[in-house]
């Protein structure tokens, strides 16, 4: 009883952890209709810049995130600026497509030059300690924390969503990017700034990532595949959905790990198909009413 109330908790932990890593790749879906096949290696981006400033200027990973999230919320500005917002037209999100995975290719190659290939972890006091929980299992500081990351972050992109006027912008750009214009809404500039929200979650993923597994600059393919379920099977464009969704593959995996190490991985995509074979929408997918 005690192996399968671990198991639950690390799922619904780590569960977190991919949601806060998947939530700005559903965000982007939500907005600009496109999906950031560059999100996985941009995660590790992040935790290699907390890496880096950890072991280079010993600083705190969790204090690091006040560098690596501005940071990375300008990349991901600059990488809408200079490429999507150039995409027009019918084949705008094939080519979207291609354009994130040549960001992906040429962000893998600018850290296999300065990494190189072996693989690092992040480290901290926090990262290899645990509680103690009723006595019967433990339970990962770092996992708590990257729970609360998750927490953080999306419950601040819903109450920016819902409860702020540039949240009232993204939401009409979404429905109806024509409509959005007419009213006076600079819809280059929504489109550019939820870009650069989408990337700046990634990298308090990527700095939780980087704590818990080591990493080397080909972690972001394994990263994207398992993303894009949670992203699929949640609903393109809920972020909600993510969530429940993350933690509800991540805690199937870890109990069926309990008896079955081998099929646990099998699961975790196992469920996407039933599911989706089921719901082709996802879990809190709807049907697309969307108009450019």
């Amino acid at each position: 009883m005690g192996r399968f109330l671990e198991a639950v908790a690390d799922g619904i932990l780590g569960g977190a952890v991919y949601a806060l890593m998947a939530a700005g790749l559903t965000l982007i879906f939500g907005v600009l209709d496109i999906i950031n096949i560059a999100q996985g290696i941009m995660v590790v981006l992040g935790a290699y810049l907390s890496y880096a400033l950890s072991v280079h200027l010993h600083l705190d990973p969790l204090l690091g995130l006040l560098v690596t999230v501005p940071v990375m919320f300008v990349l991901g500005v600059v990488i809408q600026w200079a490429f999507i917002r150039r995409l027009r037209g019918r084949e705008r999100t094939a080519m979207s497509l291609l354009v994130c995975y040549a960001v992906a290719v040429i962000i893998e190659g600018a850290l296999y030059a300065e990494f190189g290939s072996t693989n690092v972890s992040i480290q901290a006091s926090y990262t290899n300690s645990s509680v103690h929980v009723f006595g019967a299992f433990y339970l990962g500081y770092i996992y708590l924390i990257g729970f609360g990351l998750a927490v953080v972050a999306i419950g601040g992109i819903y109450l920016m969503l819902y409860r702020t006027k540039f949240g009232a912008s993204i939401r009409a750009t979404t429905q109806n990017a024509v409509a959005a214009r007419l009213i006076g809404i600079n819809v280059n500039r929504v489109a550019a700034i939820t870009f650069g929200i989408g990337v700046a979650v990634t990298a308090a993923g990527g700095m939780v990532f980087g704590s818990i597994n080591a990493f080397n600059p080909d972690s972001g393919y394994d990263l994207i595949s398992r993303l894009l379920s949670i992203v699929i099977l949640g609903g393109l464009g809920s972020i909600g959905g993510a969530l429940v969704a993350a933690i509800f593959m991540v805690t199937a995996e870890e109990i069926v790990n309990i008896w079955q190490p081998t099929w646990a991985v099998v699961v975790y995509y196992a469920v996407l198909v039933i599911v989706l074979f089921v719901r082709p929408t996802g879990l809190f997918g709807k049907q697309a009413v969307r108009a450019e």
